[in-house]
């Protein structure tokens, strides 16, 4: 029988882009893998995965998509402070679909490795009814994985929910972070959320392997901490495979890339001095924080591209978000979009963010703070004002600017706002200063380490290689 290996994303696009990436690149350096993507349907709007998924399916023939069933909720979830515990309960829902689908492939298949997102921890008993070694890829960083698989520490070495402390959570391998900078999931013990997220940290330390997407050389702190068991105490550590970056290569969007007017627009405008804004596919603003943001902008006199999405009505759920147009006549100051026309381009819902971000004229990007969008703005080059919404993101935000060094803070509010005159003045600081000259050029080293990495002999390479390898040996108890 033929091997196969089976890859189970969190439906997210985020999340699916970049496993998909990663069975693709699996695919590249071993091609007589047969790589299984199962896809279970999101009750939400997840970003447009459709095109990309035929995309990538009809250019890969090795690679198979196998489309879980429709399940129902038992309730609501309120956007964005339950994405967590919907995405945990979506997988849990599915296992008996997956115990199907795993069964089948079976008849046909040696299933060598299953690799699961974080998300899909639930999977694991399923996976481990069929004696096949479970993976974990994890889609954020390596900082990110280290105070992840810290999380049973600090539970234990605190009563207090993190969100009722004023302290420094000290995490091995990096700098220091404020407790409400934590990832939102883990604020409250008394949740849902942080019981799945702990149940998650156990069960990473006990997989076959850490697949993470990164490079050695942006965290060697937080990667030298995990691999010396420092973050998960008591416990051997699995093996950890950095064989980023990996990032999207093909979007399958609704609409034309080569088409999109931005790149057009893109193409009238001097080198490096576009500002790129785009927060990923559930970023969304409330009404007054787009106008606020407008108005930074105008008076930053910094010329921009800014992706605009619809403000969430004040009680809306996940079960309906929906990416209905902007008006942006009515979101946007009056008259704004005619006073910036010569130096600005607002558009609609989405933009080719791998093209923009490759684009000579595009100097700089404000960015959530997604890893996905990070990787690329480092492949690209690009120096970043670092902007968290929700999830790890203000997490990140910190690991960017005091560790990596390849961003700029944005500072927010009380209420989480970000004023006009905030963003001006970041911007203008990113745009045009010894300040924002330091972060460029220290993204611009990172970018060509980033490549090193992925090249023969370089740093991903070689852990991508000790991972096939692992791979192909499968199941050996």
């Amino acid at each position: 029988m033929e091997s196969a290996i089976v890859l189970y994303p969190s439906p997210g696009r985020g999340h699916l882009v970049s496993m998909v990436e990663l069975g693709k690149l699996l695919l590249s350096q071993n091609p007589s893998f047969n790589i299984n993507i199962v896809v279970s349907i999101p009750p939400f709007e997840a970003g447009s995965t459709g095109q990309y998924v035929a995309a990538v399916s009809a250019a890969n023939p090795s690679i198979t998509f196998l489309h879980l069933p429709t399940v129902s909720l038992a309730r609501s979830y309120s956007f964005p402070e339950d994405f967590p515990v919907l995405s945990y309960d979506l997988a849990e829902l599915n296992n008996s679909n997956l115990s199907h689908v795993l069964s089948s492939l079976s008849k046909s298949f040696i299933i060598k490795a299953f690799i699961i997102d974080f998300f899909n921890t639930a999977s694991f008993q399923v996976s481990s009814c069929f004696n096949i070694p479970t993976y974990y890829f994890f889609t954020s960083n390596a900082s990110g994985l280290a105070a992840f698989l810290f999380l049973p520490t600090i539970h234990k070495n605190t009563k207090k929910s993190l969100k009722d402390l004023d302290i420094l959570v000290e995490v091995p391998g990096v700098p220091p972070i404020p407790a409400k900078d934590m990832p939102v999931a883990i604020l409250d013990r008394t949740t849902k959320a942080y019981e799945y997220f702990m149940g998650t940290a156990i069960h990473m330390a006990k997989s076959a392997g850490l697949i993470v997407n990164s490079f050695e050389l942006l965290e060697q702190r937080a990667l030298k901490a995990i691999l010396n068991g420092e973050c998960v105490l008591g416990e051997s550590v699995p093996p950890i495979y950095c064989i980023g970056p990996v990032i999207e290569t093909s979007n399958g969007s609704e609409a034309s890339e080569d088409e999109h007017e931005c790149l057009s627009w893109l193409n009238s405008q001097p080198s490096r001095s576009v500002l790129f804004l785009c927060f990923g596919s559930l970023g969304v603003f409330s009404a007054k924080q787009l106008q606020q943001m407008a108005i930074g902008l105008e008076k930053s006199g910094v010329r921009f591209l800014w992706v605009v999405r619809n403000p969430p009505p004040d009680q809306e759920t996940l079960n309906v978000l929906t990416a209905a147009e902007p008006n942006l006549e009515t979101l946007l100051p009056e008259g704004f979009l005619q006073r910036t026309k010569d130096k600005g381009l607002v558009v609609k819902l989405w933009a080719p963010q791998v093209k923009v971000l490759s684009h000579d004229s595009v100097g700089g990007f404000v960015t959530h703070c997604g890893w996905n969008s990070v990787l690329e703005a480092l492949r690209a080059g690009v120096p970043m004002l670092a902007w968290p919404l929700y999830a790890e993101q203000k997490m990140n935000r910190l690991f960017l600017v005091e560790e990596m060094k390849v961003a700029l803070w944005v500072s927010e509010s009380e209420d989480g706002l970000v004023s006009a005159a905030e963003l001006e003045n970041r911007v203008n600081e990113l745009m045009d200063s010894k300040k924002g000259k330091v972060v460029r050029e220290r993204v611009m080293a990172m970018r060509d380490e980033a490549a090193a990495a992925r090249e023969d002999g370089g740093s991903s390479r070689v852990a991508l290689v000790k991972l096939i390898n692992s791979l192909k040996r499968g199941w050996t108890c």
